[in-house]
């Protein structure tokens, strides 16, 4: 079985949240498709209509995310207040190696440490203007 976020990327335009499970046994999907059907828990047309949309331009947008996210993760990781980087298509990246056998790019998702500890990380976060929490991991 796999699941899958259909929200993000395939979505695109942060209105609607819809996931996807893959079943390889046969037995296991009827119970889970019984279940999803009975309960109501499945996506109405024009939840499946915003899916399709976002689909259209999911290339795009993927790439152009991968851009960014490596122009980014190349300045973080560079920056004195910066203490590590963690992004595959950094060289000194543990994953770097396998990241460019099994990818055509790496991905827009970065993540970084900041020197200082928790002090320097709570001063950080105090003194951002452009951005706010982001449950959602933001959103157009």
């Amino acid at each position: 079985m796999s699941y899958h976020s259909l929200t993000k990327y395939i979505g695109g335009h942060s209105d609607f949240v819809m996931g996807a499970v893959v079943f390889k046994d046969k037995a296991l999907h009827d119970k889970v498709y019984f279940a999803a059907y009975s309960l109501g828990a499945n996506p109405s047309p024009f939840d499946c209509y915003l899916a399709l949309r976002g689909i259209k331009t999911l290339e795009l947008r993927v790439i152009e995310s991968t851009k960014n996210a490596y122009h980014i993760a190349h300045f973080l990781n560079k920056h004195e207040s910066v203490e590590s980087t963690i992004y595959p298509g950094l060289k000194d990246n543990k994953y770097h190696e396998l990241a460019k056998k099994q990818m055509r790019g790496f991905g827009g998702m970065i993540s970084f440490r900041i020197k200082g500890g928790k002090e320097q990380v709570s001063k950080f976060l105090k003194a951002l203007n452009k951005f706010i929490l982001a449950e959602s991991l933001g959103g157009v």
